[in-house]
């Protein structure tokens, strides 16, 4: 059974999402911070890095998504068939 463009697409989306999950606390330190004074959260970093996160989250996507395409495609994780039977 191929797979259509719509539905490698659809993977592709959702393996961005998980790796972006992933890559989003790396780089950041447990440092003490001041008190903020212009209503930002205790939590947030100085610096978040956020264009160099979502450019490495893109390329990591695409080699978690060709694995998953492999897998699809020599059989070992199959995509259920999800059209009502005739």
């Amino acid at each position: 059974m191929p797979i259509g463009p719509i539905t490698m697409f659809a993977i592709y989306i959702v393996c961005w999402w998980v790796v972006l999950f992933a890559v989003l606390p790396v780089g950041t330190s447990r440092e003490v911070h001041e008190p903020p004074t212009d209503g930002a959260q205790w939590g947030a970093p100085q610096t978040p890095n956020l264009k160099r996160k979502f450019i490495t989250t893109t390329w990591v996507s695409a080699l978690v998504w060709l694995l998953v395409m492999v897998l699809v495609y020599i059989g070992w994780m199959p995509l259920p068939d999800l059209a009502p039977p005739v």
